[in-house]
This record gives structure tokens, sequence and C-alpha cells, in this order.
């Protein structure tokens, strides 16, 4: 497909976002080796990096006996709700650096203390290290009896979704929440918006089957991919935001049609003029400004400090 026929947004401050993302992360970042996909991903998440909310205080822990965590703690913390968040990356870059910011002003809005978690990668780990590694931070959290909101983006969406499935399947209670943006969920990779945005700017569908590749994720796994479930009747409610253009966009949508048609309590939006990871230019964009205060709003319902 040539450059003119690329599905494109028009919003000016998303175009100008894509054009600072390719600067420091190229379209074919995938055909560089993986210490080179990192080096790029770091630089550019730190090209986005904010100062924190006022009074915000971070520490960093160790959980399960291995498990690296950040938490975050909020000058006026208004619920006992804990928000786990899973970062995205392709299950191959981000770490707690690279959301750093934006876990911060999650736990600021909700009033809640958020543990952001530091799951191994691939493909040094491949699956399930990664749900396996947030699994364990949650069942400590709910043995403990909190109540936790789960939160992730793109790949963490899908641990975040993969967790809710695991917690049900082993029935854990204390789960009162599921934030997924623009999740990765399991879809063919060939149909709806696999193939309408398959050369989409910020993620191909390509992008897509390359993670998957490296990952290795067994095909038709619910945790894997939640799309695959047979029964998502009694998960937790949701909350789920994809962007118009982006590969993943139907994964979110047809999981949220499923969980609505389960008797599942779910919101569901789509971002217009919104591409894959417009996340981090919630400062610059309104369209973006407007989704993420969507996501900080389900956060403080669904942790109860409205």
């Amino acid at each position: 497909m040539s450059s003119l026929q690329r599905p494109m947004p028009t919003e000016a401050a998303i175009l100008e976002f894509m054009a600072i993302c390719d600067s420091f992360y190229p379209p074919d970042a995938v055909s560089a080796s993986i210490a080179q996909q990192r080096q790029w991903y770091d630089a550019l998440c730190a090209r986005f990096d904010r100062p924190l909310p006022k009074g915000l205080h971070t520490r960093d822990d160790i959980v399960s006996g291995s498990i690296p965590v950040r938490r975050y703690h909020p000058a006026n913390i208004r619920t006992e709700t804990i928000l786990l968040y899973l970062h995205g990356g392709g299950f191959v870059v981000g770490s707690l650096e690279s959301h750093h910011a934006i876990c911060a002003e999650i736990a600021d809005h909700a009033g809640a203390e958020l543990i952001s978690v530091d799951y191994r990668l691939a493909p040094e780990h491949r699956w399930p290290a990664q749900t396996d590694d947030c699994f364990s931070v949650l069942r400590q959290l709910l043995a403990e009896k909190k109540s936790v909101v789960l939160i992730g983006d793109s790949a963490g969406g899908n641990l975040a979704a993969g967790l809710a499935v695991r917690a049900k399947a082993e029935r854990l209670s204390g789960v009162v929440g599921q934030i997924l943006i623009y999740p990765a969920l399991g879809g063919d990779l060939v149909s709806g918006s696999y193939e309408e945005m398959a050369d989409a700017p910020g993620l191909t569908t390509a992008d897509v089957s390359y993670y998957r590749s490296i990952l290795q994720a067994p095909e038709g796994d619910p945790v894997s991919g939640p799309l695959a479930s047979p029964s998502v009747a009694g998960l937790p409610p949701a909350f789920i935001t994809v962007a118009h253009f982006d590969p993943l966009r139907d994964d979110g949508r047809n999981y949220a049609a499923r969980l609505a048609q389960a008797g599942v309590e779910v919101w569901f939006r789509e971002e217009p003029q919104m591409v894959h990871a417009w996340l981090r230019a919630r400062h610059m964009s309104e369209g973006a400004r407007a989704g993420f205060a969507a996501i900080c709003a389900a956060a403080s319902r669904f942790a109860g400090s409205n």
C-alpha cells in the first residue's frame, strides 16, 4: 500500500505526535535487533516524559520474591482499592520507566495507590513468563484482601484481560474492574481492522504478527488470547478504549460486544482520530486528552474513589 493510500487521521496534533514518534522509533523498528528496539523505545518514552503530580511519591519494591514493581502513592488517597498497571510494548520493550508519568497521573486522578509490574520480556522469556509474573503480583494482592482494578495498554491490555480470565478460572475474588487500552486480544490478523488498518501509522498488522511470533503464546488459549474464551460470563466490569487507526481496534470492539452479550457491565470508547500508543499524546492532542480523561474516570469509578 502506498503512503498516499495509508489510513491517516486528520487531527493536526496527532500528525505532529506521529512525526515525533517516527523520529525516535522508526516505522520499521521491528526489523532491528532487540537491543536497538529497546534503545529507541526508551529514547521515545523519555521524549514524552512529564513531571510527576505534586505530592505523589513512588517506591520500588519486590513482590512475590522476585518480581520488581513500582508503587505510586498520590498525595490524596481516597480509596483502599489498588490499581494494577501492566505496560505495553509488544512484550518486547517497555519497563517501569516507560510508563512512569502515565501511571503517576492515573494514580493521582483516581486517588488510589497504583502498582506497576516490571514483568519479564520476550524473547529472553517466552510465554507464559509475562502472565505468570503479573498473576503472582495479583494473587498476592488478593491474598491480602485487596480490591484490584486491572489496567493495561496494548500488550499490557492483553495481560490485564488474561489476568481477569485467570482469576475467574481460579475463583479468586477481589478484581473489581478491568481497563483495557487498545488491547491485543488474539484476533485473526486477516479480517476487519487487521485488513482495513494493516498499514496504519504507529502499528501495522505485520508488527502484530512479529510480536506474536516473538512471544510464542499458544493460539486459542483464553489467557493469551481472551477472545478465544469459551465463555466471558462472570468477568469483572470492563472499560475498553480503542483507536480507530489501529489494526487492534476490532479486538477491543469484539471483546466489548462479547462481554455485553454475556451480561458483563462494559463501557466502550473508540477514539476517532487516534492511532496506537496515543496515551503518550495526552498532553498535546485534544482527542488523546479526552481519551485519557475517560480512562482516569473509569479508574476512579471502579476503585470507588469518585
